[in-house]
């Protein structure tokens, strides 16, 4: 078990699709022991397994107290009228830009025994399903921003002391 380090915007592991887990083996069980602390300390909402360097379908969520994880997740809802709110990524630290997002969402997926997973939410749930979904399809939140939103925030990037 252990914290890992997060990749930053520019790694390609976080722009390639994550790879389906077919086996859960001791690998898959390390994976998420890591991702659980990874998302344990404060201020992290998820963690995607991308964003750890390990390109498979797998998040940890750390959400109003509950904190866990699924394996092989799929957004199959997302509902609502969207609206802009804040986000941020600790994939891009230090920014944070207002994205359009579904007020609810609804994610399934498996369990380390292969049980099946439902995770749904309003609010700061629904967002963090949405983003670490996407993180698992090489989409970080910066390509969901408006082409003015995004030009500033690629500055902001292009001007910070970890790019």
């Amino acid at each position: 078990m252990a914290v890992r380090s997060i990749r930053f915007f520019g790694d390609p592991v976080l722009k390639s699709r994550a790879a389906r887990i077919d086996t859960i083996d001791d690998g898959v069980r390390s994976l998420v022991r890591d991702l659980l602390d990874t998302v344990e300390l404060p201020g992290r909402a998820g963690v995607a397994a991308p964003q750890i360097g390990v390109s498979l379908r797998a998040f940890s969520y750390n959400v109003d107290g509950a904190i866990g994880y699924i394996l092989n997740p799929e957004l199959v809802e997302a509902s609502g009228e969207p609206s802009l709110v804040g986000e941020g990524c600790l994939s891009v630290p230090n920014l944070w830009h207002d994205t359009l997002r579904h007020p609810y969402a609804r994610a399934v997926g498996i369990d380390l025994d292969g049980n099946d997973v439902v995770l749904e939410g309003e609010g700061l749930m629904a967002q963090a399903l949405q983003h670490e979904c996407d993180h698992l399809d090489g989409t970080l939140y910066l390509d969901r921003l408006s082409p003015a939103e995004r030009r500033i925030a690629m500055r902001e990037v292009r001007e910070s002391d970890w790019f």
